[in-house]
């Protein structure tokens, strides 16, 4: 039975969430048939409560692998557009589709090649479908509070480092994600370079977020492997 808002949120509240990703262009991608449902029931098995997941397919595999509540998103690069994760409506129709619990897109300040403001995307989203409960991956303070303005159900801090104008860290973001949680009235949810237990440790128990995000420091074998010879050649 699917988990209602508040359920999922009580679920990993103060807990990890696994992404649980592989893009084509990466070794665990399979056309053939997805991979990612055994990366999630490993994470599953480990005490995760959610997954976070790109594309339709993965959303779908993984759901009704584990039963696990997942957050799905697609990853989609369009002439114009310098943001790419989750921003148009065609992708947003086919995560509903496979009944995505959470859908997380791109609130930042990229450039959208719709000539839309991210406000009125939001809007449209919502008016066509108006119980859905949308995640906003955001990179400053600022794009976290205009998003919990406009409506989303939750803000993470996976975009920081990964815009020209957001803090540029070898690490997690703590302070902003101390920010947030300062700033908003909603769950925070605190992605990004969190590449440790320790590091996992310190955000949950310092911050003030809801719940965090790991992926690359779990489920990301050439990330994991490349992170150790760069290390052993320094």
């Amino acid at each position: 039975m699917k988990m209602n808002l508040d359920e999922i949120l009580s679920s990993i509240h103060h807990s990890i969430i696994v992404s649980c990703q592989a893009l084509p262009s990466e070794p665990l991608y399979c056309e053939e048939m997805s991979l990612m449902p055994f990366m999630a029931q490993a994470a599953k098995q480990a005490g995760a409560k959610c997954i976070r997941t790109s594309s339709a397919r993965d959303v779908a595999a993984i759901k009704e692998a584990t039963g696990l509540p997942v957050i799905g998103l697609i990853k989609q690069q369009y002439e114009g557009f310098e943001s790419y994760i989750t921003t148009t409506m065609k992708e947003i129709d086919e995560l509903v589709a496979v009944e995505s619990d959470i859908i997380a897109l791109d609130c930042t300040g990229l450039k959208r090649g719709d000539g839309k403001t991210i406000n009125q995307f939001i809007a449209e989203i919502k008016e066509k479908y108006p119980d859905i409960v949308l995640m906003a991956d955001i990179s400053t303070l600022e794009e976290g509070i205009n998003a919990w303005k406009c409506g989303v159900s939750m803000v993470g801090t996976t975009m920081s480092g990964y815009t020209p104008f957001s803090r540029q860290t070898e690490g997690p973001d703590f302070e902003l994600a101390r920010a947030l949680a300062e700033a908003v009235s909603i769950p925070v949810i605190a992605e990004g370079k969190i590449h440790t237990p320790e590091q996992a440790k310190e955000m949950l128990g310092t911050t003030g977020v809801h719940a965090i995000v790991v992926g690359g420091a779990i489920t990301r074998p050439l990330e994991i492997a490349s992170r150790f010879y760069k290390a052993i050649q320094q």
